[in-house]
């Protein structure tokens, strides 16, 4: 009876866990492709933890947890913890054995804090674009660009007058206004001019559209290939209402070349951004936007027929945007800051990547 209980305690398993994941299982396509990049960031990591010694969860460990967490929509690290103690699954793409202890989530926050001195995200997304088998796939000739809103972790409630503000906007309610009293902001104006969050300063109160409700946010903006729709670049900035055409035209600066054509939507079509582009010696093939207005683009650019397949094209934009939102947890961030912010959103954006590559790649095969 002594010797059944030692047995029933113990779990042995002569089977390794590599072969306990199907040949075909998604995963491992994409894990050779993030083992790849990895590599190239080796050189990165000695230099980022040269003066403060290797940190308790190696980096590269580290980065594939933060993909599982992309790719499965794992909303916390606390949960993505737990599910790294008896996910064999997750375990293998991390590289952890079967027995090896799950970190701590708090350990694990401020290992993967670190990463931000070395923007190891943006490093990982070039990578990953840079592997041999992938330059293949991009068009270096065609591209379109587009921006979105991330809601902020930041509550209305928090957007409160800035320090040398009004001090009488913004009444509490109830009683002393204490830890139970509720802001009253009725017949009180709030403006990024006069107001900023407590919760996270870097967010922008901003409105999508007549009509809409103004909410606290900041702006993703993604440029990619058109010819299998890639992501090449990602970038967050503050909400505003010319930011979506000023960080395309930086993103078009640092990544087409003249002669190529980039596409965008109704919002794009106007003097400034179309002169910037042909300045950059790129052709703008944005949607027009004739309601009460008149066109920045005319017949010399909608006759020719790449025209019509750069806006069919342009809408493959909004599925990386889709992805990122709802699989990769984006639609509302969880975390403060902009530069946290826009470091998951660069590597969400490396995770889309990863999961459309490999199907791009057996597709061509």
């Amino acid at each position: 009876m002594r010797g059944e209980d030692q047995r029933s305690d113990g779990f042995f398993s002569y089977v390794p866990l590599d072969r306990r994941i199907p040949a075909d299982h998604p995963l491992r396509a994409i894990r050779t492709l993030s083992d790849e990049a990895l590599r190239g960031l080796s050189r990165d990591f000695n230099k980022l933890y040269a003066r403060d010694g290797r940190p308790s969860i190696p980096p590269e460990r580290l980065l594939r947890a933060l993909l599982l967490q992309a790719f499965y929509t794992v909303r916390s690290e606390r949960q993505l913890m737990e599910q790294l103690d008896y996910n064999l699954l997750f375990r293998w793409f991390v590289g952890l054995s079967i027995d090896d202890p799950v970190w701590d989530a708090t350990v694990f926050c401020k290992n993967r804090d670190r990463l931000l001195n070395g923007d190891i995200a943006a490093k990982f997304f070039a990578g990953v674009l840079n592997l041999p088998q992938v330059k293949g796939l991009l068009s270096s000739d065609h591209f379109s660009v587009d921006g979105t809103l991330i809601e902020a972790w930041a509550s209305m409630k928090s957007f409160v007058p800035k320090e040398g503000g009004d001090p009488s906007s913004g009444k509490r309610r109830g009683g002393s206004g204490g830890r139970n009293g509720e802001r009253d902001f009725h017949g009180e104006k709030r403006k990024n001019d006069t107001h900023a969050s407590t919760t996270d300063p870097d967010a922008r109160l901003y409105r999508k559209g007549a009509g809409k409700e103004a909410k606290l946010c900041h702006m993703g903006h993604l440029m990619t290939e058109n010819r299998n729709g890639l992501i090449v670049d990602a970038r967050l900035s503050e909400a505003n209402g010319t930011a979506e055409r000023a960080i395309a035209l930086d993103m078009i600066e640092d990544n087409a070349r003249p002669g190529s054509t980039v596409g965008g939507d109704k919002n794009y079509d106007t003097a400034d951004f179309v002169a910037g582009c042909r300045e950059r010696g790129c052709t703008p093939h944005v949607s027009q936007n004739n309601a009460n207005r008149r066109s920045a683009i005319d017949g010399r650019t909608t006759r020719h027929p790449g025209y019509r397949i750069s806006t069919i094209k342009r809408k493959r934009i909004e599925e990386p945007f889709g992805w990122i939102k709802t699989v990769g947890g984006l639609r509302k961030t969880r975390h403060c800051g902009r530069a946290l912010v826009e470091w998951f959103f660069v590597l969400t954006a490396a995770a889309y990547n990863l999961i459309r590559i490999p199907k791009i790649l057996a597709a061509t095969r």
